[in-house]
């Protein structure tokens, strides 16, 4: 088994704090950007930031559906953690100043993935298809951003 790695990265137009709070806003915003690979939303718990605790189905292909129960920490002030707890999945979210009113995002997901030739197959496309969706979720936050 080895670890599986999927990131992706965006300057966003919108100053950090703003960022930082939209992503952690997930009874309103993260809700509205998130693409449609992601139903079956609900929040069990909290819902600003860490505590919250937010269910959903993933998927990755019609195949391939996870259903996660994530539990969001913030250990530092410019990140978000959300744990899932039926998985090893761990994806981190860093939002940091880039220029004025500009910020970069930066999603990285980490899961323990399969071994054999499954696994390599995992570890060669996953990534992409998760960075394929996270691009999505960027772009669809920046719209929601702006248009406030």
């Amino acid at each position: 088994m080895s670890q599986v790695v999927a990131t992706a990265e965006r300057v966003v137009g919108a100053p950090a704090e703003q960022v930082r709070a939209a992503l952690a806003d997930y009874e309103g915003a993260r809700r509205r950007v998130l693409p449609e690979q992601f139903s079956d939303y609900r929040v069990e718990a909290g819902g600003q930031g860490a505590g919250t605790r937010v269910h959903w189905r993933f998927a990755a292909t019609s195949k391939r559906v996870r259903d996660q129960l994530v539990v969001v920490t913030e250990p530092t002030a410019d990140s978000l953690v959300e744990s899932d707890e039926n998985s090893s999945m761990v994806t981190t979210w860093t939002v940091l100043p880039a220029d004025a009113g500009v910020s970069t995002v930066r999603v990285r997901t980490t899961w323990n993935g399969a071994g054999g030739i499954g696994g390599f197959f995992e570890r060669t496309f996953a990534p992409k298809g998760l960075r394929r969706v996270y691009d999505q979720l960027l772009e669809r936050l920046e719209a929601e951003l702006v248009s406030r």
